[in-house]
Order: structure tokens, then C-alpha cells, then sequence
């Protein structure tokens, strides 16, 4: 398994939380989706199928490491929790650039240009990162 096989694991992902994202409403509690908007059946599969083969394709290499926050964004996703899903991705992401950086790992020009567009993409779905809730949250 290569860092770009991880990359694609997490594209595809990123992807499927993009497209339910853009289903909720603008304003979401944080832990909660209001009923009824949860993401299809056949969203669930195929975020499933692509956490599935990741974990088959990582058994015995470095990346292994990374099957239980996959496992936890899935089960967040299948529920709906979107937040639930989207901090797990981040932190494989924080995995991959440590292990960039402590030189257990090999990453490329493009890798390390897609690694830094999917951390974009995940911020800009995470609730709260809406230019006209600038400066919300922060108290008085």
C-alpha cells in the first residue's frame, strides 16, 4: 500500500461527506441531524466498501494504524453525525504528515498537494466554518 492508495481512501470519502453535507441545512447542532436527513443506503455502502477494502489492503503495512479512526468515521456517517465523521478523517490526515515527517513514509509533491486539499475540503464541512458565523462561538 502506498500513500497515494490512503489518499484515495480518503478522497472518495471526503467526497460522499461533501455530497451529504450539502443536504443538511445550513445551521446543524453539532451532534445532532434533525430527523429524517441521514445519508442514503446506498451512501452508507458505499463509504462502507471503501473503509472495507482500505482495511484489507493496510493488514501488515504501516498504515494499519489508521483502520480504527476509519471505522469510527463510518459508524458516525451511517448515523449521521457528521461531525462524528469528519474529525476522524482529519486525524488520519494528521497520521499521514507524522509519518511524513518522522520519515516512516515516502510523500510525493502531488500527495502532499492533495493531502493539504483535503484538509480544505473537510474544514469547509465542518459546521461553524460559514464566513457569516465569523467570530461565533467566541463569547461575549
Amino acid at each position: 500500500m502506498h500513500t497515494s492508495d490512503v489518499l484515495d481512501a480518503i478522497g472518495g470519502l471526503t467526497a460522499q461527506l461533501k455530497t451529504y453535507a450539502a443536504k443538511l441545512p445550513p445551521i446543524v447542532h453539532l451532534t445532532a441531524v434533525p430527523t429524517g436527513v441521514r445519508p442514503k443506503p446506498e451512501a452508507i455502502d458505499e463509504y462502507e466498501e471503501i473503509v472495507s477494502r482500505f482495511r484489507q489492503q493496510s493488514s501488515g503495512t504501516a498504515y494499519k494504524g489508521l483502520n480504527d479512526s476509519l471505522i469510527e468515521s463510518l459508524e458516525a456517517f451511517e448515523v449521521g453525525k457528521l461531525l462524528g465523521s469528519v474529525q476522524p478523517l482529519l486525524a488520519v490526515l494528521d497520521y499521514v504528515e507524522r509519518m511524513q515527517r518522522d520519515q516512516e513514509i515516502e510523500v510525493g509533491r502531488i500527495d502532499e498537494k492533495r493531502l493539504a486539499e483535503y484538509r480544505a475540503a473537510l474544514h469547509k464541512i465542518m459546521p461553524g466554518n460559514k464566513p457569516e458565523l465569523d467570530g461565533s462561538g467566541r463569547g461575549m
